[in-house]
């Protein structure tokens, strides 16, 4: 369909398109009030009975760990014994409050995003897709919901506290406050809150009525014109969805920044105990609120700066972000130059936002599959070299002992991306023949960012090494069955470099990347979805005689032999669609 041109065509485009938005419209309300509140019960009775049940576990153990840390200094602990009662004690209600909320959103608007996803498929029969997509997708992704929230309270929270308590390396300090200090920041805290809290809820209502006016005129503008998101025709329906939704993502910005409030008061503590100085902890008071209006202001285009005044709150301060941010204050007109050019780059047109799918932006979501994707196919390669056994299998599909393998299989794929990298001319991390990952296409997630930043500095590391072919080979085995702690640990594997410091280097990046994933495994989906990629390598272990089945009547398999032998490629296509791609949510 081509993009209309001129008023009228404009005119028409829009006239013709209600009447098939409100139809789809109210075919997915009505889906999602009779899957909602089923959605809406699953989380709700599911999150609930996790929470609630681990509850008394979760009170003790934290505690437990914080008393016998030593990571944790004697007075910040005393702190932490002391104020840790009410997160502790509010947790259930917390719990059961988000998933009623979290079930009743996702159980209505799902169906409802399901409707006109519809359009944008190559469905034959789309008219029995829009009523029948988003049903039983809904009910299975808030079983889903229930189980990443059960493996995150179980194995998730268990795993850092673990982490919280083990012994500290003798080069590390303890992370503690002084006790002379404490008096101060405890004093700076309400009237930090009593300060901001109010202030920063104003500046926000204040703003929200040009962030509902801009909104909307930005998204009338790109459906009537079909420019931006809607350049196609697939996306058109969302159009008026979005445009019907925006207040809610208004008063969802106001909310986030009344609960944001309090963290940026409290960050004031943090202030006094680093200056050792309450003078600059009330200007930190004063200055956060100009912080939030200026960062408001840049987020709604609205005018450069703040009208409230931001005193310097800390001694010495970098040049380009507290320097530049008083003389603009005081004159109002002296502006970052780097500021200044970027807001105009993104003012110059609006049709320019059209352009941003020439760059491709990668998302969370994009790389996360292809970490799961690489695990797989090098999944197969380490099995079939024996790599990985038999007994592993077993130990994470039946006794759910997961450690291992969840951490050393992740470790090697990255590592085997960060040589291939490091061999290549790329500025970033080739992650696959079509996809390459860089500072300016990298997901705009801040947890992403500190995960990948580091695995560009691990790159260039070692490229800087040159290592060998041998020496690459020799790391596949180093990294799945060698302990990595110091150069001692590599004088049987037949390692072909004596050098230690070389060796140490290596063992180094080996370490870093497996806490990198040992954060990884922490997060929402890994487990399930690691434990699906592990049934995989199961089957495929079956079907090359791995596993036999035993039982007289053949009905019950169990795992047997320590499977160093070859693992056929041919593909499982079936246990592949079962396992892992329902699970690419």
């Amino acid at each position: 369909m081509k993009v209309p041109v001129g008023f009228i065509a404009k005119l028409w485009s829009f006239i013709s398109f209600l009447p098939f938005f409100f139809l789809l419209l109210t075919l997915g309300i009505l889906k999602g009030i009779i899957i909602g509140p089923v959605a809406a019960v699953i989380m709700v009775v599911g999150n609930s009975s996790v929470a609630i049940g681990l509850w008394p576990a979760h009170f003790f153990w934290t505690y437990y760990c914080v008393i016998k840390t030593k990571r944790i200094g004697w007075v910040l602990k005393m702190l932490l014994i002391m104020f840790l009662v009410l997160p502790l004690v509010l947790w259930p209600v917390v719990a059961v409050a988000g998933s009623l909320l979290g079930g009743v959103g996702y159980g209505f608007f799902a169906p409802v995003f399901a409707t006109f996803e519809v359009i944008g498929t190559d469905h034959k029969d789309k008219c029995f897709h829009c009523f029948v997509d988003g049903c039983y997708s809904t009910l299975e992704g808030s079983c889903m919901v229930v189980r990443d929230f059960a493996d995150i309270c179980f194995h998730s929270y268990f795993s850092f506290m673990d982490d919280l308590s083990e012994e500290m390396p003798a080069d590390e300090k303890p992370v503690d406050i002084r006790l002379s200090k404490l008096p101060k920041c405890l004093f700076i805290i309400p009237v930090a809150i009593a300060a901001d809290v109010p202030l920063i809820t104003v500046v926000a209502l204040y703003k929200s009525p040009y962030m509902l006016i801009i909104g909307w005129k930005r998204l009338l503008e790109d459906l009537i014109g079909r420019e931006g998101p809607f350049l196609e025709t697939v996306c058109v329906p969302f159009a008026g969805l979005a445009i019907m939704l925006w207040p809610l993502a208004v008063v969802g910005a106001v909310i986030a920044s009344l609960i944001s409030s309090f963290g940026l008061a409290a960050y004031s503590a943090i202030i006094v105990h680093q200056e050792d100085s309450v003078k600059f902890g009330f200007a930190y008071v004063v200055s956060v609120v100009s912080l939030f209006d200026e960062y408001t202001n840049d987020l709604l285009y609205l005018r450069e700066g703040s009208c409230f005044p931001r005193p310097r709150y800390r001694e010495n301060m970098n040049m380009h972000t507290s320097d530049g941010l008083d003389r603009r204050n005081s004159n109002g007109n002296d502006f970052r130059n780097e500021k200044e050019s970027t807001r105009g780059s993104r003012l110059v047109s609006q049709r320019s936002r059209t352009l941003k799918h020439a760059l491709q932006q990668y998302t969370p979501v994009q790389v996360w599959d292809w970490l799961f994707k690489s695990c797989e196919v090098n999944g197969r390669i380490l099995f079939r070299d024996g790599l990985i056994n038999v007994k592993d299998i077993e130990e994470c599909i039946v006794k759910g002992k997961c450690k291992k393998l969840g951490i050393k299989l992740p470790a090697w794929s990255i590592l085997q991306c960060l040589l291939a990298s490091a061999k290549s001319e790329s500025c970033g991390l080739v992650i696959s023949d079509e996809m390459e990952l860089t500072r300016t296409n990298l997901p705009r997630d801040k947890v992403f960012e500190w995960f990948i930043g580091p695995l560009l500095i691990m790159k260039e590391q070692i490229k800087g090494l040159e290592l060998s072919e041998h020496e690459e080979m020799c790391l596949r085995k180093l990294v799945m069955r060698y302990k990595n702690e110091k150069p001692e640990d590599w004088d049987d594997s037949s390692f072909p470099s004596s050098d230690h410091v070389r060796r140490a280097q290596l063992q180094s990046v080996i370490r870093r990347l497996q806490g990198i994933v040992g954060s990884l495994s922490r997060m929402p989906t890994f487990r399930r979805r690691f434990r699906n990629l592990v049934k995989v390598l199961y089957l495929e272990a079956l079907q090359a005689g791995i596993i036999a089945s035993q039982d007289g009547g053949g009905s019950k398999s169990r795992l047997s032999g320590q499977g160093s032998g070859p693992v056929g490629e041919v593909g499982l296509v079936v246990a592949k669609g079962n396992l892992v791609s329902e699970d690419m949510v």
